[in-house]
């Protein structure tokens, strides 16, 4: 639309005579082309996400331990017990069954705590357990202590590890090849004690029995080619070959070890987490750890420090130190009574303040430790928050206001005439708002259906010639 509006302005300008009139400001101002508002929303959604992910990454990565080792442990009792016998292991009971036909790699069990009902659904292929816990929990280690990409952890071969010696110490240093991948870029990472360990146990489990890993070939969906057999660390089989495993199956076996933890959002919503989300966590802790931008731009794989800078989601320390101070310098400065541990009578005390707030008609609103200034003639305080729900029951009082005003207009009782109306003004006074905001929720405005001519940002002269007539 600004487009349009700026070629009708540049065609004006060089040939006034036909496209002159039709010239106009455009509807569509130059900030709201811009993308710098959008780009900072979509930096303060990420930010927020990792923040949210970051204090959890280790109960999910204890689950994910917990349900390798107790995965592996009810595989190997399985194995070790002879079809058709019950076993027990980890407090559950089980039942390996006699199948007609014997599958060599495949163990089955059946929970035998289940109801009647569940048989058919509580057996379980351990085998397939196992093999989704383990590598869960690999890929999460590798995500979390490398920050590398999906694309990339499904590259990592055997050939990606190698060793590099100092020149000063003249150390070996195991460091972790990262193939070309997004970016075009090749780099290394230096593989800590506990990567060291994640990989022999990957390289341990895609062993053959000659101790060799096998070299499978991986289809690249963004280059649309299939790449020449490696030796992939992330492979499994798939009835009589190996595989490369697919980043999907990483997913799901990632989004099922979240699942078990049972941990959910700010909404109550299951928490959810990709495998991106791992790279901006590992950025993250990095430089909130001491590392320097620009050294983790090339850990991360990144052309520009701009990219890097809004994969960082870093708490404002300056901010929160700041302002921490500043509290600890105003509560310094104030008597030392006032912060002192209630004692068990005060904190009763205060809980029988807010116990004895509830009336009849509402709740009552004054500070705690102050006096009712109406002596509890709740109609007339401006204090009393009227409950809707009660309702008929002011309705009920202001009723027998009336009543009892007329009894002491017809007995002659003009002491009691002045409160009684006093109070009558007050019940009043609490049913206007309480009506208007039953009102409110309960009708529904009418807007209308707009028209043409009331939406439209300006009118034309019908009479002006159209921009291609000849006339």
């Amino acid at each position: 639309m600004r487009a349009f509006y700026l070629d009708l302005a540049q065609w004006a300008a060089e040939d006034p005579a036909r496209w002159a009139s039709w010239a106009a400001p455009s509807p569509v101002t130059s900030a709201e082309a811009n993308q710098k508002k959008h780009q900072r929303r979509v930096k303060a959604k990420m930010d927020q996400r990792t923040r949210e992910r970051l204090p959890v990454l280790p109960l999910l990565v204890i689950t994910s331990q917990r349900n390798r080792l107790q995965a592996a442990a009810v595989l190997a009792a399985a194995r070790q017990a002879e079809p058709g016998t019950i076993f027990a292991v980890d407090g559950r009971t089980l039942f390996r069954p006699v199948l007609k036909s014997a599958s060599g790699a495949k163990v089955w069990a059946q929970e035998l705590d289940a109801p009647r009902t569940a048989v058919r659904a509580a057996r379980h292929d351990l085998t397939h357990e196992d093999h989704k816990a383990f590598w869960a929990w690999a890929a999460i280690e590798v995500l979390r202590h490398t920050g590398i990409r999906i694309e990339e952890l499904c590259e990592l071969s055997h050939h990606s590890l190698i060793q590099y010696r100092l020149p000063t110490t003249g150390e070996l240093v195991p460091l972790l090849q990262i193939a070309p991948s997004k970016t075009d870029q090749e780099r290394l990472i230096l593989v800590t004690p506990e990567l060291a360990d994640v990989l022999s146990r990957i390289i341990m489990r895609v062993r053959d029995s000659n101790n060799i890993v096998a070299s499978v070939a991986a289809y690249d969906p963004h280059e649309r080619v299939w790449n020449p057999p490696m030796p992939l660390l992330f492979q499994h089989r798939i009835g009589t070959e190996n595989r490369a495993m697919h980043p999907t199956c990483i997913r799901t076996y990632i989004a099922q070890a979240l699942a078990s933890t049972g941990l959910t959002d700010a909404s109550g919503e299951r928490l959810t987490m990709q495998p991106h989300d791992f790279r901006r966590i590992f950025i993250t802790d990095a430089v909130m750890n001491g590392m320097p931008p620009h050294i983790a731009q090339l850990v991360a794989g990144h052309r520009v420090i701009d990219t890097t800078m809004g994969y960082l989601a870093v708490y404002p320390r300056g901010v929160i130190e700041a302002h921490h101070a500043f509290i600890a310098r105003r509560r310094a400065a104030r008597p030392s009574e006032e912060y002192r541990t209630p004692t068990d009578e005060e904190w009763d005390s205060f809980l029988g303040h807010f116990e004895k707030r509830k009336l009849s008609i509402g709740t009552c609103g004054r500070a705690f430790s102050t006096p009712c200034i109406h002596e509890h003639a709740c109609l007339r305080c401006a204090m009393l928050r009227p409950d809707p729900a009660e309702r008929p029951r002011l309705i009920e009082i202001r009723d027998n206001l009336i009543d009892r005003i007329a009894e002491a207009k017809r007995e002659g009782w003009l002491g009691e005439v002045e409160g009684l109306e006093t109070s009558l003004a007050g019940a009043n006074d609490k049913l206007v708002p309480m009506d208007a905001a039953i009102a409110r929720t309960a009708s529904a405005v009418d807007l209308g259906m707009p028209t043409f001519n009331q939406i439209a940002g300006r009118a034309t002269d019908s009479r002006r010639s159209t921009p291609f007539s000849t006339s």
